[in-house]
């Protein structure tokens, strides 16, 4: 049975505890605080198995507030999401709570259905991550724990994110091996027997996993990194090993010690100049020293987006002459030992990830110069077989263009699924294609090859491509390809797309939910507030906002009850639908307190009083009325909250003179109190 995730629920009142344990424990194990203090207690000893915590905003002791503080000192409040919950709907308690790191708000009374979504929605959203670190750590001790494969699997997903050859962990993999066998040929000073240093061969290639959690737009930046980005960088080794941590608490295996060693420590350096922990001499583990001088000299040695590739001999000078950072001099003279054996062993052991495109070119050249025997042949028909296979699993579409002959070449899977051939001539004229790859796409794509060079040569994007007969998203990730890196000579391009429609499709839907109110399908506040701050942005145009509450609906709920009072709230978000134009905005703003922004031209009064007429009504027994509060940009002002405040004492002003009833703001409102701003405050 699949066990349920666990949720925190922190609340003085055990009512309030009650009711939502009742509305979840079907979906989710329910642990529950009477108040922060304990809250914390709980989340000291559990803080790794929570998945979500609902939290009260008034309480005795310690509040909400100083609980989200001290799960931001903790660093719990990355890892675990909160939804606050609280009668107070004063914009200011949300907003506070929502700058300490809250997820999302819950009002009470509770609505059942509004609970279970935005639960389910909230956990949803912050499992991708914990998924990964899960998978990562849970791969690492399945049953075949020390299996090449699993780990270089694990590892290549990093590089794959890195944007990286591909060939770096069997890089790292090689350079330690070699470096371990040559040092215990050297010394008796490090227990080094075969399976240990198996085993260290093996972990090696997880030295970089914690980069799962930087930023793709720090991993991927060309260039050099600003200050303040290469301290976001560091905190990957910290990060891979609190990945490894948290697996050695389940299962104490010598590989996650070992693959800890190195994640943490492999940039420390012998001088006690690395990161993160400074550690001097032979206070770092030797693993972690053979791969800190092993990554050193590959990064040296293989190309990067900010460098070519240096030789052997003037990577050398770089890491003796300390350009580098300090290793351990024994290290260094088996580096030294190795010589020009090292490079030939790395082309050697390379061979595993040749491309499919260079494994033609090279069968090809053989079989011209008579070189190719039954047995190479056979090898090379196993690689191509290999790279199309992971290819087909990984629903990646290779191509290449050649501009000699002006020929499009798709792999054989990929044509196949997109339905095309796998030799395109023309492929700028081709119907077919253009089917496929959507001209704005094709467009945009031409655009980034043309803008790439021999130092920033790889271009990626999402693109929707139109494959037999529906819409599916693709990450589009290409090259130039430069006569004797001349950017002015490209020769053709190679690439990839990479079905990504599951991914994206929850993401939109995602971030659609997240935008939408729940209950009216309106806004919500905070995406409205984005979109209307972005139009305000554009000089020039005439625009309105305006805030209305329903009068009297306190009552639809004593009298009806609250299911009543969400059909009353549903009929006129409904209402405000069929007077909006498609480029007006409307949101749900509080309980019963709507926001509608539109931009006009002449008459502003017409328009308000058309609106505020067509909101009138009654569904069936109870009658609806508003009041309403207009502020207009640019006469009251230009920015959102400036404009928001001033409707809402225009609001509070409609509402004290009898209700029923809208006012525009003027300089003679600015005495008063507002309904829903939090700029009174």
């Amino acid at each position: 049975m699949k066990k349920k995730k666990l949720i925190l629920i922190v609340d003085d009142a055990e009512m309030n505890r009650a009711m939502l344990a009742d509305i979840l424990a079907a979906e989710y194990e329910i642990i529950e605080a009477g108040d922060g203090v304990e809250a914390i207690e709980i989340l000291q000893r559990r803080h790794y198995e929570v998945s979500l915590v609902l939290l009260d905003i008034v309480m005795p002791r310690i509040d909400g507030f100083e609980v989200l503080a001290v799960m931001n000192k903790s660093g719990w409040i990355t890892q675990i999401p909160v939804i606050t919950i609280s009668s107070e709907t004063a914009s200011s308690y949300i907003d506070h709570a929502y700058d300490l790191g809250a997820t999302d708000y819950i009002s009470r009374p509770f609505d059942e259905k509004t609970v279970q979504r935005r639960v389910r929605n909230t956990i949803m959203l912050y499992s991708k991550q914990k998924t990964l670190e899960d998978m990562v750590t849970e791969q690492i001790v399945e049953k075949e724990r020390n299996n090449f494969l699993m780990v270089e699997i694990l590892s290549n997903i990093v590089e794959f994110r890195n944007g990286e050859s591909g060939l770096h962990v069997l890089h790292i993999r090689t350079l330690t091996e070699m470096l371990l066998r040559k040092l215990a040929e050297t010394t008796d000073r490090y227990s080094l027997p075969a399976a240990r240093l198996a085993l260290i061969v093996n972990a090696s290639a997880l030295h970089d996993i914690g980069k799962i959690s930087i930023p793709e737009e720090i991993l991927n930046k060309p260039g050099r990194l600003t200050p303040e980005e290469f301290e976001v960088m560091k905190t990957h080794s910290a990060i891979g090993a609190q990945i490894m941590e948290d697996a050695l608490q389940r299962h104490h295996e010598d590989l996650i010690q070992v693959a800890y060693n190195i994640c943490r420590w492999h940039h420390e350096r012998y001088d006690g100049q690395g990161y993160p922990d400074g550690l001097r001499g032979e206070d770092i583990p030797i693993e972690a020293q053979v791969v800190a001088l092993a990554d050193v000299y590959d990064a040296l040695t293989s190309l990067r987006v900010y460098k070519p590739p240096y030789s052997h001999e003037t990577a050398l000078r770089m890491i003796l002459g300390g350009e580098c950072g300090a290793f351990n001099p024994l290290l260094l003279q088996c580096l030294q030992a190795m010589g020009p054996r090292l490079t030939e062993e790395l082309k050697i052991r390379s061979l595993d990830t040749v491309s499919e495109v260079n494994i033609q070119e090279l069968s090809n050249q053989m079989i011209a110069d008579g070189q190719v025997s039954s047995r190479t042949l056979s090898l090379l028909e196993q690689e191509r077989t290999k790279y199309q296979f992971f290819a087909s699993m990984s629903k990646e579409i290779q191509f290449e263009y050649s501009c000699r002959t002006d020929i499009l070449t798709i792999s054989e899977w990929g044509a196949q699924q997109l339905g095309l051939g796998t030799l395109i001539e023309h492929p700028e004229r081709n119907v077919d294609l253009q089917e496929v790859l959507l001209p704005e796409a094709y467009q945009d794509l031409k655009r980034r090859l043309r803008g790439a060079s021999p130092h920033y040569p790889i271009v990626n994007n999402i693109y929707c491509l139109h494959v037999k007969g529906e819409n599916r998203w693709y990450k589009g990730v290409a090259r130039p390809l430069w006569e004797e890196e001349d950017p002015e000579k490209i020769i053709g391009v190679i690439g990839k797309f990479i079905d990504v429609h599951e991914e994206q499709t929850k993401l939109v839907k995602l971030k659609r939910q997240a935008a939408q109110d729940s209950l009216t399908e309106l806004n919500n506040h905070s995406a409205a507030r984005q979109v209307i701050c972005k139009e305000l942005a554009e000089p020039g145009k005439h625009s309105a906002v305006m805030l209305f509450d329903l009068d009297d609906f306190k009552e639809a709920n004593d009298q009806y009850g609250h299911m009543f009072g969400d059909e009353v709230l549903k009929y006129v978000s409904r209402k405000v639908r069929k007077c909006m134009r498609k480029s007006d905005i409307a949101a749900r703003v509080g309980g019963d307190e709507f926001l509608m922004y539109l931009e006009y031209e002449g008459d502003i009064e017409g328009v308000i009083r058309r609106i505020f007429n067509t909101l009138q009504g009654r569904y069936k027994t109870f009658g609806i009325s508003v009041s309403m509060g207009i502020a207009l940009a640019p006469e009251n002002g230009v920015e959102y909250d400036v404009l928001f405040h001033a409707a809402d004492q225009a609001l509070y002003a409609a509402k004290k003179a009898g209700k029923n009833r809208y006012c525009f703001y003027d300089d003679s409102l600015k005495g008063l109190l507002s309904v829903l701003s939090p700029m009174d405050h």
